[in-house]
């Protein structure tokens, strides 16, 4: 369950990424437009301390894009390569805002999601002492590969990841499987290997989001 407050931002996630996407390898859209937020989805910290959410976004016409996002009270040790700024939040004060593909607790839940072990987290706010769900705009689900192996959620993570800036892909290793995020998902023959797939209001066919296969 993934607990969320009415808040303000300072700057906006938006307006984060508004500076941030454009620079990165796999991006690949234009200029002079402002990013439109497409479909969200969120994943829980099982610790309690992160906040896990991936959101798809589009500049102008271009095409879609997947950006993972993780929420921190602190600095990620390690992480500077992967933040994508700061925020003031009215409730809840500074956070930290990092691309997840470079944040260990991303990449154990998303290894969780292919291996069937985490499952898309439900949204709630908290009104007047209760708590009241929030209705999802985008729906993922596992999509099982012909291959009898699973990730394993608590493999060891690679530091290090692979950027394919051509293909829209960030490969992250594990000791035994190599998890890929499809930055610029679209639809495509579904891999070998297990499968989170994503559908939402007006995307009626399941987008690949990210795969699983052996190394």
């Amino acid at each position: 369950m993934a607990l969320l407050h009415r808040a303000e931002l300072r700057p906006t996630k938006l307006e984060l990424l508004a500076g941030w996407l454009l620079a990165q390898p796999w991006y690949a859209g234009g200029t002079g437009a402002g990013v439109e937020r497409v479909a969200a989805y969120r994943f829980d910290d099982p610790a309690g301390d992160v906040g896990i959410e991936t959101i798809l976004v589009r500049v102008g016409a271009g095409p879609l894009h997947q950006v993972p996002l993780t929420y921190r009270a602190a600095p990620l040790d390690g992480g500077d390569a992967w933040l994508v700024g700061t925020c003031e939040h009215s409730v809840l004060g500074r956070r930290w805002i990092y691309d997840g593909c470079g944040d260990p607790v991303y990449q154990a839940a998303l290894a969780g999601a292919l291996a069937g072990d985490v499952v898309q987290a439900d949204e709630y706010f908290e009104v007047d002492g209760r708590l009241v769900a929030r209705e999802r705009n985008m729906t993922v689900a596992r999509v099982a590969g012909t291959s009898e192996d699973t990730p394993d959620a608590g493999a060891e993570l690679g530091a290090e990841l692979q950027v394919d800036a051509d293909e829209g892909l960030t490969r992250i290793d594990t000791r035994s499987f190599e998890l890929t995020v499809l930055r610029r998902p679209a639809l495509r023959p579904a891999p070998t290997g297990d499968a989170l797939v994503g559908t939402w209001s007006g995307q009626p066919s399941a987008l690949v989001l990210a795969y699983a296969r052996p190394r």
